[in-house]
């Protein structure tokens, strides 16, 4: 399992812009045709990003049982995040030192890769004849939205009944807990209108940055506030989360500075904030946005010259699997055998592929399992312990067991 998670980790599978992604899709594919799995590489033609230079390439392993039953799914995504700086050994060499398993991408989430494939190896060797079938898929872009990945094969119905029934995404997110789903995401941009003049004389234009400011004040004294208010009953983690939250990622004005910082003597006629707003599964989409739309009118009623565009960038709506849902009950099972303690029930304050199940698919017997600390994810040091490897390796190979022999029975 270290030596095939290592053999993961020396692809720098980079997003952006996606690199080595056919590469990694062929250490998984290769290791899985091996075992007897149908093996498809699949390209995410005309998703965001894709392009000759970097193909959204996507690898898909099936491997059929003896008899009829459920179809069990472990999906992971290839693609990590840019290396940064701080790092003490060799973000893409796999070092093991103190049983622990450094690289990008070892947390998030070639370690749980590579957990997933063992306990499907595992299960095929102590119970040849099992029914049903098994699938593992390495996919693109989850860093990015999913789009070339997840999405491009729920289009496909590659994640939907009948051909699949249960899915298990080994997400870092503590071998102990089962993520049920997560929040909902808004993301969007403002801009506000000026007119330009020169700097040195201001009344003779309209500042967008200051009507910007304007909508940065009603921000704080408006809709912070009310956000604060709002708790979830999901069990969302960490604490902070269970409220609604908006962030603000970037503000834009004005030209570019030139020679040694210089600026150019104008008045900005345009501003432009892209927020993050992350709403609850008691909030709906249309309030959510309807919200920031009327603090914007307020403005325009209120405050002399201001207008405004409000554009949609990205939205998700929040999911959380039922806890009776059979991939929980047989995942939970497997931690209590495993590690003698009832299962963690948590949601994810972010997004993942799960959402492209639950929204194209239509398929919500998902959820996040795998091995690594969540906060190690995109963190210089990146690491993932071997021990928790194993345990997790063992809670997938139970489950599934529990999966495929409760199908057939039924």
């Amino acid at each position: 399992m270290v030596a095939f998670a290592q053999d993961l980790i020396r692809v720098p599978s980079l997003n952006p812009p996606g690199e080595a992604y056919l590469e990694a899709c062929e250490v998984l594919g290769n290791r899985l045709k091996a075992r007897g799995f149908h093996v498809q590489f699949i390209r995410g033609e005309g998703a965001p990003g894709d392009s000759d230079r970097y193909p959204r390439w996507n690898v898909i392993a099936r491997r059929e049982g003896r008899g009829s039953g459920a179809c069990v799914h472990f999906n992971s995504h290839i693609d990590v995040v840019e290396v940064g700086h701080g790092w003490t050994v060799d973000p893409f060499a796999g070092v093991v030192k103190n049983g622990l398993l450094y690289g990008r991408g070892a947390c998030d989430m070639k370690g749980g890769l590579a957990a997933s494939v063992i306990a499907a190896e595992a299960l095929i060797e102590a119970w040849p004849d099992f029914p049903g079938a098994i699938e593992i898929s390495g996919t693109a872009d989850e860093e990015s939205g999913g789009y070339g990945g997840v999405a491009h094969l729920a289009k496909m119905g590659l994640f939907s009944r009948p051909r699949v029934d249960h899915v298990i995404i080994p997400e870092p997110l503590n071998k102990d807990r089962i993520c049920l789903g997560h929040r909902g995401v808004w993301w969007a941009e403002i801009e506000t209108h000026g007119h330009i003049a020169h700097g040195s004389m201001p009344f003779l234009g309209d500042n967008a940055v200051r009507h910007m400011g304007a909508v940065l004040q009603a921000f704080e004294t408006e809709l912070y506030p009310a956000l604060a208010t709002r708790r979830t009953a999901m069990p969302v983690v960490p604490e902070g989360a269970r409220s609604s939250t908006l962030n603000i990622n970037s503000i834009h004005a004005g030209p570019p500075e030139g020679v040694k910082g210089l600026p150019a003597p104008v008045v900005p006629d345009r501003a432009r904030m892209v927020i993050d707003r992350r709403f609850l599964i008691e909030e709906d989409l249309k309030d959510v946005k309807g919200e920031v739309r009327a603090l914007l009118d307020r403005l325009a009623a209120t405050r002399p010259d201001f207008r405004y565009d409000l554009r949609d960038i990205f939205e998700v709506i929040p999911t959380q699997t039922a806890e009776d849902a059979a991939v929980v009950q047989a995942v939970a099972l497997g931690i209590e055998r495993v590690m003698g303690k009832r299962a963690e029930l948590v949601v994810s304050p972010g997004t993942y592929d799960q959402k492209h199940i639950a929204r194209i698919g239509h398929l919500h017997d998902c959820i996040a399992y795998g091995p690594g600390i969540l906060d190690l994810a995109h963190q210089p040091d990146e690491f993932v312990g071997i021990a928790d490897m194993v345990e997790s390796a063992e809670v997938m190979a139970l489950a599934l067991s529990q999966l495929l022999c409760c199908r057939q029975e039924a």
